[in-house]
């Protein structure tokens, strides 16, 4: 297979200063894109004084051979999500691939979870790429090309303790690429997610809230027999996923895929057979629920329209 790479594109990753973010802006210019790195440098909560994470990764892409500019504009207001593209436009004239990788997490019981934990995680992640998409949208429909990588995550689709604020985001997130990529399907404009799991900041930090809550001495038993796992979540096994889906060969838009530690996964929207009666009521409901939630026969609706066209079969009896 030939090497797939990205000579001469343009790529802004946001939250590329450390962790995930700075394995995918890595991975991107070493197959030869030019690369905005952007991260305010930020503590994984939001808070704290900022540092210059951003700039050392670009300074280590140069380094390196490649091309980057650092950017630490705050994907959190529209003027900031303008200023990322425009480093790229004023750098390099183009625009091509947007990696939404930002985010912060601050964990707490639902009913301690305030608009205080609530407002920054959906300004970082749902804001944050709507912030940065919009603008770069622009870009990518005048050029009739474009790649944007979002960021979700197990919590945002299956839920997770603790996480409210951050399933609500990322919920979102999932949203949001399903209706671009929608749009985007007759402009050569592919969007996805990807769902990472990998050893952060985030990860630690959200495994150290856990432990908070419990037993001191089990969550330090539980630690021990999950390091030998969390030891393989290295987070550059994420990034060629990110970079196969950047990549103009990507032929896939609007799913979700799940990676870590090297295993490839796709997360899918499924709809059941289900069951049907005319004059429902409430008793039908309840005497027919497990038919109504069994799996073996259930589709894989592409939108909207797959749902109406499941309803009529069901209705005129098409199934």
């Amino acid at each position: 297979m030939n090497e797939l790479r990205f000579d001469g594109r343009v790529a802004v990753v946001t939250g590329a200063g450390g962790g995930l973010g700075r394995q995918y802006a890595l991975l991107l210019a070493a197959r030869g894109a030019h690369v905005v790195v952007n991260d305010t440098g930020g503590s994984v909560t939001g808070h704290g004084s900022p540092t210059d994470t951003a700039q050392q990764t670009a300074d280590d892409i140069s380094i390196a051979g490649g091309s980057a500019i650092a950017s630490t504009h705050s994907v959190t207001t529209v003027e900031g999500g303008r200023a990322i593209v425009d480093a790229a436009l004023e750098r390099w004239g183009r625009l091509d691939i947007v990696v939404n990788n930002a985010g912060i997490v601050d964990d707490a019981p639902f009913d301690q979870m305030t608009d205080h934990r609530l407002q920054p995680l959906l300004d970082v992640h749902l804001r944050g790429a709507f912030n940065v998409t919009r603008p770069a949208w622009t870009v990518m429909r005048d050029n009739g090309f474009g790649r944007i990588v979002n960021t979700c995550s197990a919590a945002g689709l299956l839920g997770s303790v603790h996480m409210s604020n951050y399933a609500t985001a990322k919920g979102g997130i999932l949203g949001l690429t399903r209706v671009l990529a929608a749009e985007g399907a007759d402009l050569d404009i592919k969007v996805n997610a990807i769902a990472p799991i990998a050893a952060t900041r985030m990860l630690d930090y959200s495994l150290r809230s856990v432990d908070a809550l419990n037993d001191p001495a089990s969550a330090a038993a539980a630690q021990e027999m999950m390091r030998p796992f969390l030891d393989r979540l290295d987070p550059a096994l994420v990034a060629p996923v990110v970079a196969f889906l950047a990549h103009p060969d990507c032929p896939v838009s609007g799913e979700v895929y799940t990676a870590g530690a090297g295993q490839v996964a796709r997360y899918f929207v499924g709809r059941t057979r289900g069951y049907h009666n005319p004059g429902l009521s409430v008793e039908d409901v309840a005497a027919n629920i497990d038919r109504i939630r069994d799996v073996s026969h259930h589709t894989v609706p592409e939108g909207p329209g797959d749902e109406m066209a499941e309803l009529y079969g069901a209705l005129f009896g098409a199934n």
